[in-house]
Parts: C-alpha cells; sequence; structure tokens
C-alpha cells in the first residue's frame, strides 16, 4: 500500500475524521480524552487511532504515564497539493464560495 492509499483509507471512515477534527481543535489529548462524548468504546477508538498513526495523519508523544496525540497535517496538505493544484483552483475556489453562500442561513429567500 502507498502513503496516499494509507492516507486516502484513513480519510475514508467518519469517526477518524472526528478524531482528526478533535485533534485539530485541542492536539495532545490522551486516548481518554479523545474518547470523550464520542459513542464509540475505547478500544474502537485506539483501533481508529492506530490507523490514522500508520497515515502518519497522527502522531503521539509520551509524558509521564500519558501518551498524548497530535495530528500530522503534512500527508494531507501532500494530498492536497497532488490532487487539488491539478484542477483550476479559481474555479474550484469561486465553487466552494458560492456553495458556502447558498448554504448560509436566510440565504434561500433572496434566491428567486
Amino acid at each position: 500500500m502507498t502513503d496516499d492509499d494509507a492516507v486516502f483509507r484513513a480519510l475514508a471512515d467518519g469517526s477518524r475524521r472526528q478524531l482528526l477534527d478533535r485533534l485539530r481543535a485541542r492536539d495532545g489529548q490522551t486516548l481518554g480524552q479523545l474518547c470523550q462524548g464520542l459513542a464509540m468504546t475505547r478500544q474502537a477508538v485506539a483501533k481508529h487511532l492506530a490507523i490514522l498513526e500508520e497515515a502518519n495523519l497522527v502522531a503521539w508523544h509520551r509524558q509521564g504515564r500519558e501518551k498524548l496525540h497530535f495530528i500530522n497535517p503534512v500527508p494531507i496538505h501532500q494530498i492536497a497539493r497532488r490532487w487539488v493544484t491539478q484542477f483550476d483552483q479559481p474555479r474550484l475556489d469561486a465553487l466552494a464560495a458560492l456553495k458556502e453562500r447558498l448554504e448560509a442561513p436566510g440565504t434561500t429567500d433572496d434566491i428567486e
């Protein structure tokens, strides 16, 4: 499996993306902290973290008895550079802005 395949495989699961979102919001969390408020068992979260670690999307560091998890945005950036920059970036930005505008609350009243 290539590095890109591992990243795509890891990002394909919504639970793993949720864990990455949580680490992006607050880096350096323990397994217990990452489990809080999730409808997953501790073992399931640990398995998802292992897949994220294999894809190099999450790194960890021991601090005393705690194992702290950190997001590694480099593989995502490499994927974006490789795949997104192949396309016309200004058009993609315009479409993304239009989508955000159309999905914003109260905008459906303005459309005739």
